[in-house]
């Protein structure tokens, strides 16, 4: 009876044993997967596209066409998606959001794989997709189109999105209109 109880102890710590042993190895395991990984070069830009998530206005410049110049836009940006996309949308400052009457484009950004692209849901009624590089100095996305769904002959063609600080940035956008360049210059301020 004696060396039952012995040999049931025996057994019992053995056990403990090994599950402590397997509880230190499943921490040194999670203790591994929580070091973040070195985000890759796509990551960091997208990471600088979010910071933009915000209420923005401020004043277009169109050198080619100067009767657009001067007016007041408001961009809205938001993270969306668990933190997968971003959402941008345009329209002229002050004008309700009624995309029947007023131009309304809306831009979704987001990784896929190993690019940073930008789909644009144009008011001219196409889908150009670009994608996106950022500097080296980590202030400035370009993007360069890759593809566009619907008609070619009015498209975005290309955007530049450049961080002059935390409340001011400048968006460059091209429009192709019948193979000439649009080029359209919006300096913008955060409002939130």
């Amino acid at each position: 009876m004696k060396s039952n109880r012995f040999m049931l102890s025996l057994v019992l710590l053995a056990l403990s044993t090994v599950a402590f042993a397997q509880t230190d190895a499943q921490k040194s395991d999670a203790q591994k997967s929580s070091v973040a990984p070195v985000p890759s070069e796509v990551q960091k830009s997208f990471t600088t596209m979010k910071s933009l998530a915000g209420e923005w206005e401020g004043i277009v410049t169109v050198p080619e066409a100067p009767q657009m110049s001067g007016g007041k836009m408001h961009a809205s940006m938001r993270v969306t998606s668990r933190g997968n996309a971003l959402v941008h949308e345009f329209q002229e400052a002050g004008t309700p959001l009624d995309a029947t009457k007023y131009d309304h484009p809306v831009t979704m950004l987001y990784v896929d794989g190993d690019q940073l692209t930008l789909i644009h849901y144009c008011d001219a009624g196409n889908r150009p997709r670009m994608t996106g590089k950022m500097s080296p100095d980590g202030k400035t996305v370009e993007f360069e189109l890759k593809d566009i769904s619907g008609s070619t002959a009015m498209h975005m063609h290309h955007s530049v999105f450049t961080i002059i600080d935390a409340n001011h940035h400048t968006e460059d956008w091209t429009f192709m209109m019948n193979d000439k360049p649009i080029h359209a210059h919006f300096d913008l301020q955060r409002k939130n």
